[in-house]
């Protein structure tokens, strides 16, 4: 922040107040359609935005309640639109949306990105604890603890000040709390009004003003207009009192509402460092280095689960072509389960799903679940080699008094083999690229580091691309490796 917030209240209200703005067309086209399009997030979006318990056909907030306010300053109907919320910018981007209102908080790499409005909501970052918990006060006490937070968010800035804190990424706003409970974490790190949603849960609040912030909306750079009309709209809900009406009404209006127009926090100096994004980032050999730590981390998943997805995928495959009529229903359903139900709700079982009967560690998590998936896949490869080979095969076996598993692993099992290497090679890269969806249960591997790279620079392309030549770089020898395998056995 530093530095760069004062351009950024600078940029919130170009030029006096009241000066005329040029005619961008931004506005004229959300009149001429009659709707003003922001995009939220209702998924654990409570206060912000979420589906109203009495019709989940319809969306309630106290963000849909300001909307609402600013489309009838504008006249026009403010239309929610669900988005994801790491995507919230990109969308608006990609001019899916006309606004993005969804706690985006303001800071200079927002400002880089966007043209933000002005502000409509101080919060605070809170540490919260579990309530047993007396040891944990401070963010210096902290130090050498496990803290849970949303990754690119301030929280994350303040965390990522302290190294000395292991700082773990969530993908929403509902488990960290539950892994808190649990004793996954020491503590979680996040604005006040998710906190408070999660009082409830038994948390204890050890510091409820580490840092002050600002939620801001977000329109796209060159959209003046309709920017500055959503800036007076809410100059007029806020000087009627109408906006902290709607804050009371959401239990979140308090004292630090006065400080809507404050300039920024002075702890923000202290607890940001140079993290604040005072300089505008680029790519440096210090990303380099996660990227690689992260492409390590790939691989170490790939080759572990599939490992284990191999010996399994081999106990199925031979369960459901030689064993008994129960063991072959098992194995059956089981391929099927697995094979018919998404990665993702599985990974969520394992991690999230069974912690009240067994707490797994992330990265024990993930090579499980993607093993138990994949092998439901390699049980059916190794059974289409087991049935490529000839009968012939096995009766010759027989016949010269081999038993039943002598000539599974002499006479058929190679042979087998030949036909499965190609279908196994491509499902070992398929997985290697599958590895992306473990960052659900907070595994930072390298498409999350990507990810995270990418909301730092406020740069899609160029940490995409380093992306992308590490994912090749670790498949194309893989595929190289496979064709040779084919041709030292050969597949006849």
């Amino acid at each position: 922040m530093n530095g760069l917030l004062s351009l950024a209240a600078a940029l919130l209200l170009p030029g006096p107040r009241g000066s005329p703005v040029s005619d961008d067309g931004a506005l004229a086209a959300v009149k001429a359609r009659g709707v003003l399009r922001y995009g939220g997030d209702t998924e654990g979006g409570a206060p912000y935005c979420l589906q109203d318990p009495d019709d989940p056909s319809h969306v309630i907030g106290f963000e849909v309640e300001i909307a609402d306010r600013i489309g009838r300053e504008l006249g026009v109907r403010a239309e929610f639109v669900q988005c994801y919320w790491k995507n919230l910018v990109p969308t608006l981007d990609r001019g899916e949306i006309d606004l993005a209102w969804n706690g985006l908080e303001l800071d200079a790499e927002l400002v880089r990105r966007v043209r933000p409005t002005r502000p409509y909501y101080v919060f605070a970052e809170t540490i919260a604890v579990r309530p047993d918990d007396a040891k944990h006060a401070t963010l210096a006490s902290l130090d050498g603890g496990r803290v849970g937070t949303l990754a690119n968010t301030l929280a994350h800035k303040v965390l990522r000040a302290r190294p000395a804190i292991d700082t773990i990424l969530y993908d929403d706003d509902v488990a960290p709390y539950a892994d808190l409970m649990r004793g996954r974490l020491d503590a979680v790190v996040l604005d006040n009004v998710i906190a408070n949603r999660h009082l409830a849960e038994g948390i204890r609040i050890a510091d409820g003003d580490l840092l002050r912030g600002t939620y801001v909306g977000a329109v796209r750079r060159g959209d003046e207009s309709l920017a500055v009309a959503i800036d007076g709209a809410l100059e007029k809900l806020i000087a009627s009192g109408e906006l902290r009406a709607i804050l009371a009404r959401w239990k979140l209006d308090d004292a630090r509402q006065a400080l809507l127009d404050a300039p920024e926090d002075p702890r923000a100096r202290e607890l940001l460092g140079d993290g604040g994004g005072g300089v505008v980032p680029k790519l440096t050999a210090a990303h380099v280095l996660l990227f690689l730590r992260g492409a390590a981390l790939t691989v170490l998943l790939s080759v572990a689960s599939f490992l284990l997805a191999m010996a399994l995928g081999v106990a199925l495959c031979l369960a459901k072509v030689y064993g008994p009529a129960p063991l072959r229903f098992a194995a059956s359903s089981y391929i099927e389960i697995y094979r018919g139900t998404p990665i993702l709700l599985q990974l969520y079982v394992l991690y999230f799903g069974i912690a009240p009967i067994i707490q797994l560690p992330a990265l024990v998590a993930a090579i499980v679940g993607l093993a138990m998936n994949y092998a439901a896949y390699e049980a059916e490869v190794y059974r289409a080699g087991l049935i490529a080979v000839p009968a012939g095969q096995a009766e010759a076996a027989k016949a010269l008094g081999f038993t039943a598993a002598q000539s599974l692993r002499l006479v058929v099992g190679p042979q087998a083999f030949r036909v499965a290497l190609p279908p196994m090679a491509n499902d070992f890269i398929a997985l290697l690229k599958d590895t992306s969806i473990v960052s659900v249960i907070t595994v930072v591997e390298l498409t999350k580091q990507y990810s995270i790279t990418a909301h730092d620079l406020g740069s899609w392309l160029v940490p995409g691309a380093l992306c992308a030549g590490l994912y090749f770089a670790m498949s194309y020898p893989l595929t190289r490796l496979a064709r040779n395998l084919e041709r030292r056995f050969g597949t006849g």
